[in-house]
Order: C-alpha cells, then structure tokens, then sequence
C-alpha cells in the first residue's frame, strides 16, 4: 500500500498561503465518529494553525457521510461568504454493496458541488477496507487526512485569490 509506514499529515506553513480573514466550514459525519471527529479535529487545527481565526471556523454535523452532500449544498448557498468548505466522512467496507453505494454517491456528489459553487468543497472521506485502516489515517500511523483536507482548502484559497 503506498501510504504504508508514512506519515502524511506534515506541512510546511511557510510555503503554504495564511489564510487570516478567510472563513471555513467543516461538515461532519456523525457516523464513525470516533474517526469523523479526529478528521475534523485535525481539518480545524489546521486551518487555525494556518492562520484562520477559530471563529471563523464553523462546524456543522450530519448523520452520514451520504448527508454530506446535501449539508454542503445547503452551507454553500446559506454562506456564499465561505471561503471553502471541508466535508468529513468515513465509509468502511461491510458485507453488502451498501459501502460501494455510499461511497460512488458521495463521491459525485461532491465533484457536483465543486462545479456548482463558487468555493471549494474539500473531499475527506475515508473509504477504508476496515476499522484499522480508518483509525490509521484519522491520527494513527499514516497521520490524520482531516491535517491533509485542510492544507488543501487553504491551497484551493489561495488559487482562488490568483484568479480575483
């Protein structure tokens, strides 16, 4: 596996944009919220560390990681002042086509936000094979991908201002 015995939650905040005065939000899935809250924990650590004022930072939950397409929508259109908006969720594979589901619908569901809305909608979804591979990447051995979702949101800022 090509992130094994890697950790790839590490930036430098010195090639990366401050994003002081940019506003955020984080949508949660509250399902496996024993991997969901340390990605957002990780995503909103980030961006403060990163510059955002923690008030700038809004957090949201919704069921499952499925709702978070219509949450993102929703945040989206109630706060066009958003700079961008983090989406969390952590799908693990079970016995049925239910993951397979979730998973394409999420997927889509999120590549169709990002062409719809004037901000970026980051995908942190862990799609894991098990519970281990999840809490690996949610603060484990493999780092935390809700650090890596927000060094992208605060990346997709910073091209958005070149486009201004």
């Amino acid at each position: 596996m090509a992130t094994e015995n890697k950790n790839l939650s590490q930036y430098n905040k010195t090639e990366l944009p401050n994003v002081s005065g940019k506003k955020f939000a984080i949508i949660t899935s509250e399902w496996n919220n024993h991997i969901t809250f340390n990605l957002r924990d990780g995503a909103k650590d980030t961006l403060i560390d990163l510059g955002a004022n923690p008030e700038d930072v809004l957090l949201y939950q919704v069921p499952g990681s499925f709702e978070l397409v219509y949450g993102a929508d929703k945040v989206a259109k109630a706060k066009p002042e958003l700079d961008g908006i983090i989406v969390v969720g952590c799908v693990i594979r079970g016995a049925t086509a239910h993951f397979d589901y979730v998973c394409e619908g999420v997927t889509q569901g999120i590549k169709d936000l990002n062409i719809k809305h004037k901000m970026p909608i980051i995908f942190c979804v862990l799609t894991d094979e098990n519970e281990q591979q999840s809490i690996d990447r949610s603060g484990g051995k493999h780092g935390n991908k809700g650090v890596e979702a927000g060094v992208a949101a605060v990346m997709m800022t910073g091209f958005n201002d070149l486009l201004k």
